[in-house]
């Protein structure tokens, strides 16, 4: 008996299909800041595959997006550095930046 249902597939690498308005979100992203790196976040059990884009000071923003594949070309046409955070881990300045924000009055 199954207790769960395994929801169809969509894209080639099963992941959802590209929003155009998380796509706006991210070039915007790149538009208004400076020296920005991307970075692709595999897919887990509970994730789809997610494109991380970290600014000069550390400032982020995460979407998720169809597949691996798509990440890079997503980043080759924004003409974006991008890694697998599966090999170099997170920057330090995003831990940096993070830091900073918690220690940020309310």
């Amino acid at each position: 008996m199954a207790w769960f249902r395994r929801r169809p597939r969509s894209g080639p690498s099963g992941g959802r299909p590209v929003d155009q308005a998380d796509l706006d979100h991210l070039t915007q992203f790149v538009r208004t800041r400076r020296g920005v790196e991307a970075f692709i976040e595999p897919r887990t059990t509970v994730t789809e595959t997610t494109v991380l884009l970290v600014a000069h000071d550390g400032e982020w923003t995460r979407r998720r997006i169809e597949s691996p594949e798509y990440a890079r070309r997503f980043a080759h046409q924004l003409a974006l550095p991008i890694y697998d955070v599966k090999l170099l881990g997170y920057p330090q300045r995003m831990r940096d930046y993070n830091a900073r924000q918690r220690r940020r009055p309310a």
